[in-house]
């Protein structure tokens, strides 16, 4: 709420700038909306690849696609690094099986419950 009692809401995804980067320091990677925090994904490194482990947007973002371009940009900040990724958080797990040109940074995706999808299966 401003000085003059009117409270702002954020602006429509398409109308505002939209920055993501990763933040080693706390182990996220944060999405801002006009410089504002608007969601994160938080990971822990291990000997076997990034294990992402949580995903949140605020709901007064929700529904925006806001966490589809958060998870995009950190499994292409993995892939980009060569590191496999330990899909623990059920968002990311969820993207990467709707999105199967990053399967093949899951070792093992079946132990994700990750169905790999070939030509030849139906």
């Amino acid at each position: 709420m401003t000085a003059d009692g009117q409270q702002h809401t954020p602006m429509e995804a398409d109308e505002a700038r939209i920055s993501v980067r990763d933040n080693p320091r706390t182990s996220r990677f944060e999405l801002r909306v006009n410089e504002v925090l608007a969601g994160y994904v938080t990971y822990r490194d291990a000997r076997s690849g990034r294990a992402f482990e949580h995903t949140v947007i605020a709901s007064e973002y929700e529904g925006r696609g806001l966490a589809s371009q958060l998870i995009r940009f950190a499994l292409d900040e993995a892939r980009a690094n060569g590191r496999n990724v330990l899909p623990f958080c059920p968002f990311v797990r969820s993207f990467i099986q709707q999105h199967p040109a990053y399967v093949d940074l899951v070792d093992q995706p079946q132990r994700f419950g990750i169905t790999v999808h070939t030509p030849d299966s139906r």
